[in-house]
């Protein structure tokens, strides 16, 4: 991340410019995507910009996966359970240099099952807008493991195998806009 790219200050998630989303397997054949609609996240940019922050929530019952019995039922009891966690967390606790890209290291919570995470990073950029906002651009990913945050539910298929997967990739397309 080009220091002189990224300026320092508190940046704010631009939310109509960004998206959460998933993928996991479904019938041990194809993947369902979804995403979440409501979020936010601040990222935190000192002079020192390899000390970069962020903190983000997730409103777990904005899941949307297109299937409007299916989101009813993975913010049921038997997933998400959103009526006692309504919110995913997310904590940086460092960052680190990969080639050209970066690893954001973190803690994110989901069930109150909070775990060590690493999400591939790349700064997409940054530019001053047509309005004379500062916007920085990044993408990330990572796969989790659903059982290990609590959304542990079982549905073995009768020919083997599991209705939904156990691994979940994340892929995160973020636009901040740095507050005045």
């Amino acid at each position: 991340m080009a220091a002189q790219e990224l300026k320092p200050g508190t940046w704010k998630i631009d939310t109509a410019h960004s998206i959460v989303g998933f993928s996991v397997r479904h019938m041990m054949v194809s993947k369902v995507r979804g995403r979440f609609e409501k979020f936010d996240a601040t990222l935190t940019v000192p002079e020192d910009t390899t000390k970069a922050s962020v903190e983000a929530t997730i409103d777990s019952a904005s899941i949307n996966t297109d299937n409007t019995d299916r989101d009813a039922h993975i913010r049921s009891a038997d997933f998400f359970s959103v009526e006692e966690n309504p919110e995913f967390k997310f904590r940086s606790t460092g960052i680190e240099a990969k080639g050209e890209d970066f690893v954001l290291k973190g803690e994110l919570t989901i069930k109150g099952n909070t775990h060590p995470i690493e999400l591939d990073l790349e700064f997409n950029g940054s530019t001053l807008d047509p309005y004379g906002l500062d916007r920085a651009g990044f993408s990330a990913s990572t796969t989790i493991s659903r059982k290990k945050f609590g959304v542990d539910i079982e549905m073995p298929m009768d020919g083997g195998g599991v209705v939904v997967g156990d691994k979940i990739t994340i892929e995160i397309d973020a636009e901040f806009t740095r507050q005045a």
